[in-house]
């Protein structure tokens, strides 16, 4: 039985965060978001994921799955107008063209992971047969359901359901912004791999930092805590879990703040 959260301390404690944070005090900060995590730990407010944002704690192997969900389920309603409008993403139409230049597909099976409101499955609709699409938030698979663009969908978390999954084989696995939620990426790409046809076509974008912030480091939450990959790594992780790339092309992923974010599309092949 999950023990009831006092939302009044939680709320308090985290606005005292937040505020602190800002003030750039991060002793005090990280002080208060321990705080917070003690009465939530779960971590609706992803305080584990603000402590490292700000260079301290371990770095979290994942943004935790409440978080995620909380995040999403808040910003359902107005995350396209949000997302494309505001910050300029794009990278669903990025993975189209991708394809399309490369002449990959049509494709029989698209799995798409963390499909939000359908963005990539509005971008692939016309490559594919059949479209499963999996997200955390509740909200964000009503309103993609709403849409009428896939064949099937699911509530789940991408890691859960990749391991728990024994449906047919799918011929691609599309992930748009689903690695600024990732740490160690090995559930991920293993998931992805045991769900692939031999052969099928893995699609990611990644966030990415200067190797002098990374400083050797193969994930990290940057300033928007939201996870950065080196590149190195997601090479490795890719190879040892029997893909090979296909290409790898820098793209901006979105703009924070007035700024580019830069990161990666990438497309690999699983040799089963």
């Amino acid at each position: 039985m999950a023990k009831k959260i006092d939302e009044e301390a939680l709320g308090e404690a985290y606005n005292r965060a937040l505020a602190l944070e800002k003030a750039g005090d991060v002793d005090a900060a990280v002080a208060a978001y321990e705080e917070v995590l003690a009465i939530d730990p779960d971590d609706h407010g992803g305080a584990a994921v603000r402590i490292a944002a700000m260079g301290r704690g371990e770095t979290p192997v994942k943004a935790p799955d409440a978080y995620v969900e909380t995040l999403f389920d808040q910003h359902a309603e107005v995350f396209e107008d949000v997302l494309v409008e505001q910050l300029g993403y794009h990278v669903p139409m990025l993975v189209r063209q991708r394809l399309q230049a490369l002449k990959l597909g049509p494709f029989k099976r698209l799995l798409d992971l963390g499909c939000g409101t359908g963005l990539t499955g509005g971008a692939l609709r016309d490559l594919c047969a059949d479209m499963t699409g999996i997200d955390i938030s509740e909200k964000m698979v009503e309103i993609a359901h709403e849409k009428d663009l896939y064949e099937t969908l699911f509530v789940a978390e991408v890691e859960d359901f990749l391991d728990d999954n024994d449906e047919e084989a799918f011929d691609i696995i599309a992930a748009t912004d689903v690695l600024p939620y990732l740490g160690a990426l090995e559930p991920l790409f293993f998931g992805t791999a045991d769900n692939l046809t031999p052969g099928g076509l893995f699609i990611f974008s990644s966030e990415t930092l200067p190797e002098e912030i990374l400083a050797g480091r193969a994930y990290m939450v940057g300033p928007h805590q939201r996870f950065a990959h080196a590149d190195a790594y997601v090479g490795e992780r890719l190879t040892a879990t029997g893909f090979e790339l296909v290409e790898i092309s820098d793209i901006n992923v979105r703009m924070e703040d007035g700024q580019p974010t830069p990161g990666h599309l990438v497309i690999a092949r699983y040799n089963g």
